[in-house]
């Protein structure tokens, strides 16, 4: 009997940006589930190739990305499936998927980019079917139905062309019940080299937030269910640093304490420090019980989204939060020993009766002080992103504001770039360089010789032996701090050094008279 292959690819990002370096020390969940749910299928293998982590014997491609030619040569695929969680690596997924369409291979594309006219448009661009929403069930379901045992038009949740025409079938229901599906095997995952595994327990957010594509009730595996995942990791592939990509941490308040706890007592039996990062809302501070459990169970980073310190920005947001009030949960973080990074978004466009005339310099100078103030270990400032399905894409698309895609296409929409028109006073390339400043300001060159600094200190720490414990933890947070703030330096210069060999520039400036244009006529 024939065994198939299923390949999940990861489209490689279009140039290098702020998340190429953390890309090549882990990769993406979702198409690690959906290789799962597959690999235990009778007659199925998968596999992951993610193109942003081909390690050291991944094949490359002459440009950027993998080299399919010889994955095709070695282990050809029955059918290419494609994440699609990203919009900026969309256009790198259609080409990759005209490829396989070539090569006469069934192509399917999922992830939170398909929604509305997006889904036409992947079937019009080498993509024979969709997966709409998540995808552990339905590609269970398309597989058998693509070799003729079942009707395709019974698996719920795809789009596909029937005569030209597109055809949706019966939305499938969100997961519940986790059990029923098998642990994601990293494994699947070829060449990559993973030093960050990425774990979950929630899906969904109970938030609004106007910019945010993650919506919906909350939905969350058992507690038992998450350590399990991390202790296979452990075990299996000696995994000691982990990021729960939850969107917000703690959501279930009396679980997460309960999975605090238990992975506290399998570190002590196993006799393993490990190391977890999570995303956690800033008003979680007023919980010190659910901080302290965090820390014993050895949670060391927390990405917090921030998002603003302007009140008017904050409500266009729907952030349920005052400014004056982020500067003291900022700080609690800090007391209780975490390593904060702060998530900001420069040069939200305010909403009626919100509005912001401020000048450029003045918002960076509020950015500056805020994180200057709440001493913040490290920072993400990136530009409002109008993605697929979010209220603040349509609240710009009735405005007429958002640019052109003939002119900024969807691999520009990674927060590293002005994607519509801002608030006045502020123009398009100010809101761009606003955002570097402030990063600049973090991350700077002279850190360089701070490093320098912290290593000669740490004789001292030695000679300390009635205080090495917190004066270890003191010294290498903060030589771990200036090592990153380097790091970061050498990044932003390499993005700055490729964005002023790109055309983007010569395509904003299109993009706004076309866009003025358009608006003239109505």
């Amino acid at each position: 009997m024939k065994r198939h292959r299923l390949r999940v690819v990861v489209p490689a990002y279009p140039a290098f940006n702020i998340y190429s370096r953390i890309a090549r020390k882990t990769t993406a969940l979702g198409p690690v589930c959906v290789a799962s749910a597959v690999h235990d299928m009778a007659g199925w293998d998968a596999e992951v190739i993610d193109e942003n982590n081909l390690g050291r014997y991944g094949p490359r491609g002459p440009i950027r990305g993998a080299d399919h030619d010889v994955l095709q040569a070695e282990r050809p695929a029955d059918v290419a499936a494609f994440y699609g969680g990203l919009t900026s690596t969309i256009p790198r997924l259609y080409e990759l998927a005209r490829y396989y369409r070539r090569q006469r291979v069934v192509t399917i594309a999922g992830g939170q980019h398909f929604i509305g006219d997006n889904v036409t448009e992947a079937l019009s661009s080498g993509i024979d079917y969709v997966v709409l929403g998540e995808g552990e069930q339905t590609i269970r379901e398309l597989l058998p139905a693509l070799r003729g045992l079942t009707d395709v038009h019974s698996v719920k949740g795809i789009a596909y062309l029937n005569h030209g025409k597109a055809v949706y079938t019966p939305p499938r229901e969100p997961l519940r019940d986790f059990e029923d599906l098998p642990y994601p095997d990293f494994s699947l995952v070829r060449y990559a080299k993973i030093r960050i595994y990425p774990v979950e327990r929630t899906r969904g957010c109970g938030m609004n937030c106007e910019f945010c594509t993650v919506k919906g009730r909350p939905r969350c595996a058992s507690a038992e269910r998450l350590l399990e995942s991390v202790s296979r990791l452990v075990e299996i592939h000696r995994a000691r640093h982990f990021f729960v990509v939850d969107d917000l941490f703690g959501q279930d308040r009396k679980e997460t304490l309960r999975f605090c706890h238990l992975l506290r007592d399998y570190q002590r039996r196993i006799g393993k420090r490990l190391s977890m990062t999570v995303q956690i809302r800033l008003d979680k501070a007023r919980d010190p019980e659910l901080l302290a459990a965090m820390r014993q169970a050895e949670v060391r980073h927390v990405a917090i989204g921030l998002e603003s310190p302007i009140d008017e920005e904050l409500a266009a947001m729907n952030k349920c939060v005052r400014s004056k009030d982020m500067l003291s949960l900022v700080k609690v973080y800090r007391r209780f020993g975490f390593w904060v990074h702060g998530m900001f978004i420069f040069g939200y466009p305010a909403t009626a009766g919100h509005t912001v005339p401020m000048a450029t310099e003045e918002r960076v100078r509020r950015f500056k002080r805020f994180i200057r103030k709440a001493r913040i270990d490290t920072v993400q400032v990136l530009l409002p992103v109008p993605l697929p399905g979010t209220a603040l894409r349509r609240r710009l698309d009735e405005q007429n504001r958002i640019y052109p895609r003939q002119d900024v296409g969807w691999e520009y929409y990674d927060g590293n770039f002005p994607l519509f028109e801002p608030d006045a006073p502020m123009a398009a390339e100010e809101m761009q360089r606003g955002a570097k400043r402030i990063m600049g300001r973090v991350y700077r060159f002279r850190y360089m010789f701070l490093i320098a600094a912290s290593i000669l200190s740490f004789p001292a720490l030695v000679f300390s032996l009635h205080n090495l414990r917190p004066g270890w933890r003191k010294w290498y947070h903060r030589w771990a701090s200036r090592l990153i703030r380097f790091g970061g330096w050498i990044t932003i210069r390499k993005w700055t050094a490729d964005f002023r060999r790109g055309e983007f520039l010569q395509k904003l400036r299109t993009a706004k008279g076309r866009l003025e244009l358009v608006r003239s006529e109505r």
